[in-house]
């Protein structure tokens, strides 16, 4: 492993710890606030934080060739994820969520072959889909007992995909543009549309919601829609999408544990085994060859 790819390791990992408080804190943010404001709401006040920090710095805009791929960024990262895992988290728990969201990896990886030109190797592929295989085994198990998460899990099922193609778009644009140029293009590119779809909706606004709501509210803003995908692309465009994509496994342990010591949640023995299983399959992933175009 060069410098290069341990860098993107590193930096992929700080990504990820950032990610796996998300679905937490959509729970608690939940409690008092409306699942659109939120989920439209945090890419709004990421979106003007992301202004400030590309006028601050003098950045020139994008070339024209760029901009496809930032729309599709801005359309995966900003609009499709924060609003389907937003309604999803009104109907299971962030430790539920949290399992299910392991396939992201796998997701990643084939959005980077199609996208990013990337290779993987036939280990790399076995990996990826015992992955896929446990995280929808647990979902089949958790689905028969409780009748209402077959709805969150088509909604995190898409979540999933847009995801992928918001992370695989963005992490080859960050090669050469950087990434924490990327998600402020994508924030700034997208931030009128929620504006227009907020005042469109007519979303009502608790002010007078709950400080942890609020608090909620604002970590979902400038962490995981902001700061935290400044380390997530710049450690896909160093250490590879579908390389690094594969850490994304290692959210769930975050995840189940901010659900248990945050939220209160109770992580069951089903729930800690298949966390376990697929850590285990990531770490043998990270072995397989992925080539890259140069």
């Amino acid at each position: 492993m060069d410098m290069s790819e341990r860098k993107g390791l590193i930096l992929g990992l700080v990504g990820v710890v950032i990610f796996g408080l998300t679905l937490p804190a959509t729970r608690a943010s939940l409690t008092g606030l409306d699942p659109w404001f939120i989920a439209l709401g945090r890419g709004i006040v990421a979106g003007t934080a992301a202004a400030i920090v590309l006028v601050a710095t003098g950045q020139p805009r994008p070339p024209r060739k760029d901009w496809r791929r930032l729309v599709l960024a801005s359309a995966g990262v900003v609009l499709g994820f924060p609003l389907l895992a937003t309604i999803a988290m009104q109907y299971a728990p962030a430790s539920h969520g949290g399992v299910v969201l392991a396939l992201l990896p796998l997701a990643t990886a084939l959005a980077g072959v199609a996208l990013a030109g990337e290779r993987p190797s036939a280990g790399f592929w076995a990996c990826g889909i015992a992955g896929t295989v446990a995280v929808l085994a647990f979902a089949l198990i958790e689905g028969a007992a409780n009748d209402g998460f077959h709805l969150a899990d088509l909604l995190l099922g898409l979540a999933i995909a847009a995801a992928a193609i918001g992370y695989s778009e963005g992490g080859e644009l960050a090669r050469t543009m950087g990434g924490w140029q990327v998600i402020c293009w994508a924030l700034v590119i997208a931030a009128p549309f929620l504006l227009l779809l907020l005042l469109l909706r007519g979303t009502p606004i608790n002010w007078d919601a709950s400080a942890t709501a609020w608090g909620s509210f604002l970590y979902l803003a400038l962490f995981s829609q902001f700061i935290g995908f400044f380390a997530w692309y710049q450690g896909l465009a160093l250490g590879g999408v579908a390389k690094v994509g594969q850490l994304q496994l290692l959210q769930t342990f975050v995840t189940l544990a901010a659900a248990a010591l945050l939220l209160g949640e109770t992580v069951s023995g089903t729930e800690m085994a298949f966390a376990v299983l697929v850590v285990a399959i990531v770490a043998l992933g990270r072995r397989m060859r992925v080539e890259r175009r140069s």
